[in-house]
C-alpha cells in the first residue's frame, strides 16, 4: 500500500504558497508509516516550528492498474474520504529553494490523517459537488468541493498510472484548497464532507 499525494491541485491554494498553477499533476509519495493510527494525536516533530493542515479528499484505489486510460479510470475507486496531508512547511521552503525533493517536509510519521469512514462515490459524485471542510479549534478554516480541482481524479488515476503501477488498497490524496495554516499544541482539527464528520484529531 502507498500513499500518492497530488500537490498545487487548487489554483487558490498555489497561489497563496506564491507557487505556480501547474500544467500536469504533481505528485509526491508518502511512506505507510505516515499514516496517523487512529484515535492517535499528532505529534507537532521537535525540528519544525512551522508544521500545517492540509485538508484533502482522499479515494482508494480498488483494482490493479498500469496505464489507465482515462474512460477507464472511475473504475479503479468507488469511494470518496477525507484526510490531512501534514507539511513542515519550514521545512519543505528550504527544500523547494535548493530544488530538493519534499519528502523529508511530507514524509513525517503520523502526517497522514485518513478519515475512518469511506462513502460510496456514485452517491456523492450524484449531488454535483462533493463540499469538504476542515475546522481548527472549531473555526472554518478550508471549504471546498472537487470541481475545483485543476486536475479531476480521473485525470489524476490515469496521469499517475502512466509512472507506477496503482495496488488495491492504495491511496491518493488528491490536493488542498486555499486557507491552510500552522498548527499548535493543543489545537483540534475537524474534517467534514457535507455535513458528516470524517475525522477528529488533537495536536500535541
Amino acid at each position: 500500500m502507498k500513499i500518492i499525494c497530488i500537490g498545487r491541485n487548487y489554483s487558490e491554494h498555489a497561489k497563496e504558497l506564491g507557487n505556480a498553477v501547474p500544467t500536469e499533476p504533481v505528485f509526491f509519495c508518502k511512506p505507510d508509516s505516515a499514516i496517523l493510527p487512529k484515535g492517535n494525536p499528532m505529534m507537532i516533530p521537535d525540528w519544525t516550528n512551522d508544521l500545517h493542515y492540509e485538508c484533502e479528499l482522499v479515494v482508494r484505489i480498488n483494482r490493479l492498474g498500469k496505464n489507465i486510460p482515462i474512460e477507464f479510470a472511475s473504475r479503479y475507486y468507488d469511494e470518496i474520504g477525507l484526510g490531512i496531508d501534514f507539511t513542515a512547511r519550514d521545512v519543505q521552503e528550504e527544500l523547494k529553494k535548493k530544488g530538493l525533493p519534499w519528502e523529508k517536509a511530507k514524509a513525517v510519521d503520523g502526517s497522514a490523517v485518513i478519515s475512518n469512514d469511506f462513502l460510496p462515490w456514485q452517491n456523492s459524485a450524484s449531488q454535483n459537488k462533493i463540499e469538504f471542510s476542515l475546522k481548527k479549534n472549531g473555526e472554518l478554516v478550508q471549504s471546498s468541493d472537487h470541481t475545483n480541482m485543476i486536475f479531476s481524479i480521473d485525470q489524476i488515476i490515469a496521469y499517475v498510472s502512466k509512472y507506477m503501477t496503482l495496488k488495491i488498497g492504495d491511496f491518493i490524496f488528491t490536493g488542498t484548497p486555499s486557507g491552510v495554516g500552522a498548527v499548535k499544541s493543543g489545537d483540534l482539527l475537524e474534517g467534514f464532507i457535507g455535513d458528516k464528520q470524517m475525522y477528529r484529531v488533537k495536536v500535541k
